[in-house]
């Protein structure tokens, strides 16, 4: 019984986690990873779409992702989308493929991602801890209209406590991975 009033919450700290997932696989460590170019929509055909939808995307080097445009006449759409994203890098093309040359990245510039990173886990962690914050606030009204008994109330937030620390973990492991990542040279 007690489960399917916790789930939604868990639900919201999955969702949490995901997202904080997708922000880390945006950020570039020093390699290519044609994930960096998820958040990029171009216009194809009055429809905002994905890269990947207009495009075949490649790694053919550990520092060059290749674009390569199911229609030539894309190129400049793509070009323009790229220099206007957060990215920082400047496409080169030679009328076919587009050619995204990711530089070393400085010690500095890794530290500062690091940072940034670890500014994301915090604010991850906060809206975990404001969902289990929602969730024993409903848990209280639930025990205050006697739909549930005082110890089913205790045992609940005991449940979406172990629920938090859970994600709490889950979201320090993958900024653990992803600060070692960028600072491995």
């Amino acid at each position: 019984m007690s489960s399917a009033r916790v789930k939604p919450y868990e639900d919201k700290m999955v969702k949490t986690l995901d997202v904080l997932k997708e922000d880390y696989a945006s950020i570039r460590a020093g390699r290519a990873n044609p994930h960096l170019l998820d958040k990029i929509r171009v216009d194809y055909y009055g429809q905002p779409s994905s890269l990947q939808q207009v495009a075949n995307v490649s790694v053919p080097e550990a520092r060059v992702i290749t674009i390569q445009p199911w229609e030539s006449k894309m190129i400049k759409a793509i070009e323009k989308e790229i220099l206007a994203s957060d990215l920082g890098i400047t496409p080169g093309n030679d009328g076919k493929v587009i050619r995204l040359v990711f530089p070393e990245l400085t010690e500095e510039r890794r530290k500062d991602l690091v940072k940034d990173i670890k500014k994301k886990s915090e604010a991850a962690k906060v809206a975990v801890r404001n969902v289990r914050r929602d969730a024993n606030d409903a848990f209280k009204k639930l025990g205050k209209s006697s739909e549930v008994s005082e110890d089913e109330q205790k045992q609940l937030e005991e449940e979406i406590q172990k629920v938090t620390d859970k994600y709490i973990a889950e979201i320090d492991k993958v900024t653990e991975a992803k600060s070692k990542e960028i600072l491995t040279v």
